[in-house]
């Protein structure tokens, strides 16, 4: 399926921008981990767990939004708990129930190559992010890796890319965001970047198209080919 461009968008050819990768759906498939730790919180919690797909549509988001809308609950203190049980598994375990994109290895080699600066900007903790990183030997390919505070600071990946921008000196003019869901897209629009949603995650084309990407990849060998023309020729 070849790489789809949604917009007349482009930035111009001289300019080298960074990159910005979400982790969860574009780098990797955390699903068996997620999913796993999410139903040991409401086995622990005691409280009947919704089915295993509805858990799967959840991956991207900050956490605990997430426990708040599957409790059904604004409870702060009981988001918490579920928080906490969660992580004792997945801290543990779950961070490692977790799978390379077919392609990501190759594809960051040859973005490399091109001398792009790239970087990490994750709605997962960033503690667990660099664990993962490291794991699955990815973390040599990035300056830098960002993601919220254990306590829920940078949750907000709004404030997230800002926090990145800021602290790498980077131009939102001179930066793309790459993610899967919505929130990527319209974290990146926030800010500013230009964005292009991929297609191998968790998002749909109508959920990357309507967040307003600028560019739309189906798969990790097109993504190169995306950032490099920004638009459909």
């Amino acid at each position: 399926m070849p790489t789809v461009f949604s917009h007349a968008v482009a930035w111009p050819a001289a300019m080298t921008p960074a990159l910005l990768f979400d982790l969860d759906g574009t780098l990797t498939d955390p699903r068996a981990g997620i999913v796993r730790s999410i139903q040991h919180a409401f086995e622990r919690l005691a409280r009947p767990c919704p089915p295993e797909a509805a858990l799967a549509a959840c991956i991207g988001p900050p956490l605990r939004g997430t426990f708040g809308r599957l409790l059904a609950t604004s409870d702060r203190e009981l988001i918490e708990r579920a928080m906490a049980l969660y992580r004792e598994r997945y801290a543990v375990v779950g961070l490692y129930e977790n799978e390379i994109h077919a392609d990501i290895p190759g594809m960051l080699d040859g973005l490399g190559r091109e001398g792009r600066r790239m970087f990490v900007a994750t709605s997962k903790p960033a503690v667990f992010a660099r664990r993962i990183l490291r794991h699955f030997a990815l973390d040599h390919h990035f300056a830098g890796v960002y993601g919220p505070d254990l306590d829920g600071r940078w949750d907000d990946k709004t404030d997230l890319l800002a926090h990145l921008l800021a602290s790498e000196r980077l131009a939102a003019e001179d930066a793309v965001m790459i993610g899967d869901r919505h929130a990527d897209i319209v974290a990146a629009k926030a800010n500013g970047m230009r964005s292009i949603g991929v297609l191998w995650g968790y998002g749909s084309r109508e959920e990357l198209l309507g967040a307003g990407a600028d560019a739309v990849c189906a798969a990790p060998g097109d993504l190169p080919a995306c950032v490099a023309r920004g638009r459909e020729r």
